[in-house]
């Protein structure tokens, strides 16, 4: 399942049931990771893989419009990545959450300490997320 995008071209790789798609948008140190599937301990490398490539982006836009699961390996990757930018300057954002993965950000307070946007649109759209 391999895309364009609009500023370039995408990337895929797969784990047994996720696939992680990164793109840039176009604007300086920004990539995007689109997930599809579930994110638990057995599926996590893509994404680890995937934000090893992008270690030197300053603002990654996580969409999550079409993961279906996330356990708590998943959150703590998504979490120590947000720190690790933090510390740099950067941000970690999320986009499109559904209710089922929306709710393990929620009960754990996860959600607090990311943005969360509607949709990667949105978040791509708040040009003062960089700051």
């Amino acid at each position: 399942m391999e895309t364009a995008s609009r500023a370039g071209e995408a990337r895929a790789s797969r784990a047994d049931r996720l696939l992680v798609v990164s793109r840039h948008d176009g604007r300086a140190g920004t990539v995007v990771l689109a997930l599809d599937g579930e994110l638990d301990h057995d599926t996590v490398e893509p994404l680890r893989n995937a934000l090893r490539e992008y270690a030197g982006a300053m603002r990654i836009v996580v969409d999550c419009a079409k993961l279906r699961f996330c356990d708590s390996t998943g959150l703590n990757v998504l979490l120590r990545t947000r720190l690790r930018l933090l510390a740099e300057g950067g941000h970690v954002d999320l986009a499109g959450l559904r209710p089922p993965v929306r709710r393990i950000f929620e009960i754990t307070g996860a959600l607090k300490v990311f943005r969360a946007y509607a949709d990667v649109d949105a978040a791509l759209a708040d040009t003062g997320a960089g700051d």
